[in-house]
């Protein structure tokens, strides 16, 4: 289809504008406790884009991922707004609409039975009767856009490379269709295509299936291969409807594809894996989700956390085997009268394999984040199903349509503000599992953060009451009782914490700052170099150890501490206001006050900043 005139740029614009209308919560939203932590709040690697930030950028497998084009819009958003949350969420709200715009130019090649209009009408009824034409298009695109699964890609800025890589993805299945057109510079337009296609790949590794997206493509809708190849001579070996042609045509995508997943097996973290039997039980189980929160998208939540056993007999996976079962039959008997359905089927099935836990990657069993690739084919699909409704009744499928909208949108815009702040976050998983581990430790973490030390406490220990092995939450409850004064309970959780998990070093590191407490800093320093063994990166270690030499009167050794820490980490705040302590010990006094004003540089509100330097400034002018 061709459009002319205001219908061609009005009908996109009208997309882009609605999708960033119903996503105006998430760019009220800040930082969360859900990686966005790790990945930008105590990560320096990200922020520019130097040499030594780009060098980071593309050979890094930071938490388990390739994505060095995700990192780099990353560092370009903290060079122009530096750590303002605003920012990161407007960058990845307008790519979300930029990918609604290319979903809205797919749906114009893709659906079927959409004809242009030659009624003869001229000027404003011409104008009005081609952006009906749009309609289906239009639909498709915010079915995609609007949908409430969609706000974990969005709002959540760990997610970015969600979003960055289905951009390009979306391009380069449009260039692909392109080149395959006809209409000239098909070689252009297929080797733009494969470019397209490794930046997508260099944002997310998840978009490696659009390889087999396209061979889909090319039985139907394009009937360029298989059954639906109506012309079989043109079909003949060299034509460029041949299988072999078609063959040679997606091999760079395949070999691209190969290159990354083996990246892929090298970034992922080595995590246990569940059985065969358990494996298929989960993915099961994941595609009938995926399937219901679809059509009915309500009791989302940011986690659904894997149980701690699977039985493959178990009731719903058994369920979830029947429905698959019935899909599958259904849409292969289906095929031919409505091939549609069929590989709109396929498609959703191909592009989410990569997330249904074949490899066991994080604690979910699911994630409404996985659906996000797969949305325009079900968005597209919608659409269809509108076009055939619109020929039988008229005015009255736009009508429903347009209430479907409004309510997909009222649920986008409540499920983007449960991303607004860490509280909101784990909130909102409790409600929905109110027995998660991993939910109740989390925010744990948010009430330890905000001093509410009894209702930390609280959870940590409805943590531990579901999985008394979960080595952070032992952790996490002993520093909650150790800021309460209760130390040696603390230290009994930090031992526990190690019975589960001997290699963690963050319970060393916490062992150690309990026994500094305690009066025991010779016996502290021992956890610290424990903690740094286990973790060489533990600054935080280092700077304890540090302050354990000060208590001991080894100024000197303390200052050795501080200095490697800043050579790591020059941002890091308690080595500059340890190091000036620790010069103010020795007399040194003006080097102390450098360190104590950088300190407050780097932390412009910390008191005990603050108050040593003004100690230390009195102490001069008292000397001189």
């Amino acid at each position: 289809m061709r459009t002319t005139s205001r219908a061609a740029w009005l009908a996109p614009l009208l997309v882009a504008l609605i999708t960033i209308a119903v996503f105006v919560p998430a760019l009220k939203a800040g930082f969360v406790t859900w990686d966005d932590d790790r990945n930008f709040l105590t990560n320096q690697s990200y922020r520019g884009l130097d040499a030594t930030h780009l060098r980071w950028m593309w050979t890094t497998f930071h938490l388990g991922h390739y994505v060095p084009l995700s990192w780099m819009t990353l560092g370009l958003d903290y060079v122009v707004w530096g750590m303002n949350p605003f920012g990161y969420h407007l960058t990845s709200v307008l790519l979300h609409a930029a990918n609604a715009v290319l979903v809205y130019h797919l749906a114009r090649r893709l659906l079927p039975g959409v004809v242009e209009r030659t009624d003869g009408r001229t000027g404003a009824q011409d104008e009005i009767a081609r952006l009906s034409d749009c309609l289906p298009a239009i639909l498709a695109a915010l079915l995609f856009s609007i949908h409430p699964l969609r706000v974990e890609s969005v709002a959540w800025v760990t997610e970015r490379r969600d979003v960055l890589s289905l951009f390009f993805s979306l391009t380069s299945v449009l260039w692909y269709l392109r080149s395959c057109d006809g209409s000239g510079n098909g070689r252009a337009w297929y080797a733009a295509s494969i470019i397209a296609f490794a930046c997508a790949l260099l944002s997310k590794a998840t978009s490696v299936t659009l390889p087999a997206m396209l061979l889909i493509l090319n039985v139907y809708p394009l009937k360029r291969l298989g059954a639906f190849n109506e012309s079989r001579a043109i079909g003949q070996a060299g034509s460029r409807t041949s299988p072999r042609h078609i063959a040679l045509e997606v091999a760079p995508f395949v070999a691209l594809a190969a290159a990354t997943v083996g990246m892929t097996f090298v970034a992922l973290p080595h995590l246990a894996q569940l059985g065969g039997f358990q494996k298929v039980a989960v993915s099961a189980y994941s595609l009938t989700f995926y399937l219901w929160k679809t059509i009915a998208p309500i009791g989302l939540a940011p986690l659904y956390a894997m149980p701690t056993s699977v039985d493959p007999i178990e009731p719903r996976f058994v369920a979830a085997y029947a429905v698959l079962m019935a899909i599958t039959l259904g849409t292969w008997l289906v095929r031919r009268r409505w091939p549609a359905l069929t590989a709109a089927a396929l498609l959703s099935l191909v592009t989410v394999a990569p997330m249904l836990g074949f490899v066991q990657n994080g604690p979910q069993i699911a994630a409404d984040r996985y659906t996000y690739f797969a949305g325009p084919v079900v968005a597209i699909l919608g659409a269809s199903l509108f076009v055939a409704l619109r020929r039988r009744a008229g005015e009255l499928a736009i009508g429903a349509a347009a209430l479907v909208l409004v309510v997909l949108a009222d649920l986008t815009w409540r499920q983007a503000e449960v991303w607004h702040d860490s509280t909101s976050l784990w909130t909102q998983v409790l409600r929905v599992e109110p027995d998660s581990p991993l939910a109740h430790n989390n925010m744990g973490n948010v009430l330890l953060l905000e001093r509410q030390l009894n209702d930390a406490v609280g959870h940590y220990r409805r943590a531990l009451a579901a999985a008394p092995g979960y080595a952070e939450a032992r952790n996490n409850l002993g520093v909650a009782l150790a800021r309460q004064g209760n130390f040696s309970d603390a230290i009994a959780q930090y031992q526990r914490a190690l019975a589960a998990n001997p290699a963690y070093a963050e319970a060393h590191a916490n062992w150690g700052i309990a026994l500094d407490a305690m009066g025991n800093p010779a016996e502290s320093i021992a956890h610290f170099q424990r903690a740094l063994a286990l973790d060489p990166g533990n600054v935080d270690a280092q700077v304890n150890w540090g302050n354990a030499l000060i208590t001991l009167g080894r100024p000197d050794e303390a200052i050795r501490r501080y200095e490697d820490v800043v050579r790591r980490r020059p941002d890091n705040a308690a080595a500059h206001l340890n190091w000036g302590v620790a010069l103010a010990r020795k007399g040194s006094l003006v080097e102390a006050i450098g360190q104590f004003r950088r300190a407050l540089e780097l932390q412009p509100g910390s008191p005990e900043a603050r108050a040593y330097l003004d100690k230390t400034i009195q102490v001069q002018r008292t000397t001189h």
